[in-house]
């Protein structure tokens, strides 16, 4: 028998976005722009808001990262879901997070293993399994090994499964190959794994193909993954294609940089759409964006635009 959740009535599912940090000048979390992030995204459509990796979290204080938590569903309300990023580089403290995070009331939390420690199968089922046992949310188990750490293997994935339930156990595969281990951990688990897609969207028409429930975008293109879903669920493959490829351009540019090359022009994009004011991150990074770059976006921006317009 599944464990039983608080919050099935609002399982996360659908498009649920990644929110980005805006920082002022004074490097703070700008509360104002962190808003408007918020409405902007619920006027568009979204079903929910989540934080993760481009949330810059791993980049916060800890206070920042405690008020955020405890900030981010007063802001979002009951206007969909909003899942909270716990992964923690010790149990110790994801399970603090899993905790303050049911405190907050937040609809579920997601966690990336530890990325300073290779840790066994053995490790990884008992990292997870105190993060489900910490929270009454469901847990969003990520697999962010396309950007940092060693991937989770299919057999932690199941046994979390087994042990407590499609319900309370969910996976956002973002390991490479996604497409066929997004296929492998359907077909193990008999489709009863509740999968999301990653990775900027990049992949989306693929993954929609075999199954997900829902995808995790970035903000920056956040129109135009949402029109995408809706033809996906429509089955309007034309449609769904003819928006993609914009798409799926810009996010390729995005990923020759890795984590810092999504920051980078996702906050870029961010602020073109007059959401943000500063393209500021919390240093150190990399990568910048470069002017030939950037024009590249602009064009690409422009033929989603178009697209969506049309």
């Amino acid at each position: 028998m599944e464990a039983s959740v608080i919050g099935d009535m609002n399982t996360p599912k659908g498009v649920l976005p990644i929110l980005h940090t805006p920082f002022n000048d004074r490097d703070e979390i700008d509360e104002r722009i962190l808003k408007r992030q918020i409405d902007w995204a619920f006027e568009l459509g979204a079903d929910g808001c989540c934080t993760g990796m481009v949330s810059e979290l791993i980049r916060l204080t800890t206070d920042e990262r405690l008020h955020l938590t405890q900030l981010l569903p007063t802001l979002i309300k009951d206007r969909g879901t909003f899942v909270m990023s716990v992964g923690a580089e010790s149990t110790k403290q994801a399970v603090f997070w899993a905790t303050e995070a049911d405190k907050a009331a937040c609809s579920a939390v997601m966690a990336i293993p530890p990325t300073t420690t290779a840790l066994s199968d053995s490790g990884l089922i008992d990292y997870f399994s105190a993060i489900a046992r910490a929270t009454d949310r469901p847990l969003i188990v990520q697999d962010a090994s396309g950007y940092v750490g060693k991937t989770i293997p299919l057999s932690v994935q199941i046994a979390l499964l087994k042990q407590f339930g499609a319900s309370k156990i969910l996976f956002k595969p973002e390991s490479s190959p996604i497409g066929p281990n997004i296929s492998l951990l359907r077909d193990a688990s008999n489709r009863r794994a509740r999968m999301f897609d990653g990775s900027g969207g990049v992949l989306l028409v693929d993954c929609h193909r075999r199954g997900v429930v829902g995808t995790m975008p970035g903000m920056d293109l956040l129109d135009g993954i949402i029109c995408l879903w809706n033809a996906l669920q429509s089955k309007k493959m034309k449609l769904a294609y003819e928006i993609y490829f914009p798409i799926c351009a810009i996010v390729t540019l995005q990923m020759q940089a890795g984590l810092d090359g999504f920051l980078a022009i996702e906050k870029y994009l961010m602020v073109k759409r007059g959401i943000f004011r500063s393209v500021r991150r919390r240093k150190p990074y990399l990568w910048e964006l470069d002017s030939e770059t950037q024009l590249e976006i602009d064009r690409l921006f422009s033929i989603l635009q178009k697209t969506l317009r049309s």
